[in-house]
């Protein structure tokens, strides 16, 4: 059987025998050249027809309807079709040029899924040769980027991925949360009002502090942390931050082992996200237009995480 343990492997044993031997010669000239100077579109053509035959094909291949329609939400049904009975199957299996099945489903795979950026969102091909191995060119709120699709899938088939629906939260954090349209969101208030740090935190003086503080926000949604949780975080502190022209309430604090970030909306919790820090670190937390900068400690060293105002 074929050691698939990291992308690295999987690339090698799979795919790298059918690059062109000049690229081979030079990849990395090859990985940072425009294949379609010339902007061909006969070229970008290839690469759709190639992600409608992904769509064609894929209830063979997945034994299942995956109603791959090229929306944003077919992405994830797709993530959480990859499996590893799925994956062992496929490499046991010949497509019609004698290489693996997995080769020509992450080929395809990968041109239907920077499709779907390319139609819903703005994203534009930067073509690579071989094709598989193209970008598409994203804008969005986190700035312009460029996504590496083809090699999504390669993390997202091998261990310990595999099974996970990484796939579908890549599409998620690199894709959809960048580009929402956060201007619709309602608002939980309109002014920008300081909040006071709520000290010793417990479930019960985190409800006065909203009636006292942020009346607007009524309730902290079903599924907030439950009391018990609440008090198995052990909250050194809590900071609360009001973002997005009051759209967001984040409120994040230093726990013993890490920092606790909760997104809170105008039903209460949409999101969390947890940041591994030194035990009871002094987490900061700034606004930088659409961007938010965590600031802490990990073994005594400082450290950044960046995100965007609306969510990890």
């Amino acid at each position: 059987m074929l050691d698939t343990r990291s992308p690295e492997t999987l690339f090698t044993t799979v795919f790298w025998p059918l690059y062109p031997p000049d690229v081979r010669a030079d990849f990395n000239h090859a990985r940072a050249s425009d294949a379609n100077p010339a902007g061909n579109p006969n070229l970008l053509a290839q690469l759709e027809q190639t992600a409608t035959i992904f769509a064609a094909m894929a209830p063979t291949v997945f034994e299942e309807a995956l109603e791959l329609d090229g929306s944003d939400a077919s992405v994830h049904r797709l993530g959480h079709a990859l499996t590893l009975d799925q994956r062992t199957q496929w490499l046991g299996r010949s497509g019609p040029d004698g290489t693996p099945l997995l080769a020509h489903i992450v080929i395809h795979g990968a041109a239907y899924v920077g499709a779907c950026v390319v139609r819903n969102h703005g994203g534009r091909w930067s073509l690579r040769r071989p094709l598989w191995d193209s970008l598409v060119t994203l804008r969005s709120a986190a700035g312009e980027g460029d996504l590496t699709v083809f090699a999504w899938w390669l993390k997202a088939l091998s261990d310990p991925e595999i099974g996970r629906g990484t796939l579908a939260s890549r599409y998620r954090s690199h894709v959809e949360v960048p580009c929402l349209d956060v201007s619709t969101w309602p608002q939980i208030v309109r002014d920008d009002r300081r909040l006071p740090r709520l000290q010793r935190p417990r479930y019960d003086t985190l409800y006065k502090y909203l009636r006292a503080h942020l009346p607007e926000l009524r309730d902290l949604g079903a599924d907030f942390p439950s009391p018990e949780r609440f008090a198995e975080l052990a909250f050194a502190w809590v900071d609360f931050v009001l973002v997005g022209d009051g759209r967001r309430v984040i409120l994040y604090g230093p726990a013993d082992h890490g920092v606790h970030v909760f997104w809170l909306g105008i039903a209460g919790f949409v999101t969390s996200a947890y940041y591994p820090a030194d035990a009871m670190t002094e987490p900061c937390l700034l606004r930088e237009g659409e961007k938010l900068r965590l600031q802490l400690s990990i073994l005594g060293q400082p450290t950044e995480h960046e995100m965007l105002w609306w969510g990890p």
